[in-house]
């Protein structure tokens, strides 16, 4: 009697993360210096092999805990790449997570053990094996899930201002909003709260600070609400 397992190609399962973070008005792609052959010294998404004793998603937990100390990170899975010759190495298929997390919440020290650097989205350099694509890819995915969700909330300060907001959505998008109409949309919506305090850091008059309110989206949702940018 044949044997199926035996008689069927064998080859490795990769997972790599898209890690976006967002600041300055800027965003970003947390990106390592490949520490490994082949391709030793070129940048790199961060990833690592599937555990045998793992699922996929636990191992792009384990992947982003191990570089940043995170463990309650958006993330959500992206897309497989396949290609025969995507891995010089050997025959590898990569399945693909994006992440979003606060810039100021993860561990520096673990970021700069790792030799983690984040760059600008207009300064992303040639990546290794096919990482551009699967940045891309996940770019146009955060570009149609911000659209349609306010998961890009996951990427700023628990209290933010609308010009922050806006600039983080025209950051996403990569082009400029008409500041009345944006602000008219996000506000009319119904699930920011004003905290009545001012951040003064950038102007003498101030802007006032807003949290983003999940159970009023939620009960939204549930009514039938559809979220658009």
């Amino acid at each position: 009697m044949t044997d199926f397992y035996s008689i069927n190609s064998k080859f490795y399962l990769a997972v790599d993360c898209i890690i976006f973070g967002f600041s300055e008005g800027e965003l970003k792609v947390l990106l390592i210096k490949r520490n490994l052959e082949p391709a030793f010294g070129d940048w790199s998404l961060v990833g690592g092999f599937l555990k045998q004793d793992e699922t996929l998603d636990q191992a792009a937990k384990r992947i982003l805990f191990n570089l940043t100390g995170l463990d309650h990170v958006f993330m959500e899975q992206l897309h497989s790449f396949s290609q025969i010759d995507r891995d010089p190495g050997e025959r590898v298929i990569s399945v693909a997570y994006y992440a979003l997390m606060k810039t100021s919440d993860y561990d520096k020290k673990l970021v700069t053990k790792h030799n983690a650097h984040w760059i600008k989205l207009e300064e992303i350099p040639k990546l290794i094996f096919d990482h551009n694509e699967i940045l891309e890819t996940a770019l146009m995915k955060l570009r149609r899930k911000s659209g349609t969700q306010p998961i890009g909330f996951e990427l700023l300060p628990k209290e933010f201002t609308l010009p922050q907001l806006q600039e983080l959505y025209e950051a996403i998008f990569q082009k400029k909003f008409d500041k009345r109409n944006f602000r008219k949309k996000i506000l009319t919506a119904g699930f920011l709260k004003n905290l009545e305090i001012k951040d003064k850091s950038n102007s003498r008059k101030g802007a006032y600070l807003y949290k983003f309110d999940s159970k009023k989206y939620n009960a939204l949702v549930k009514k039938g609400y559809n979220f658009s940018v």
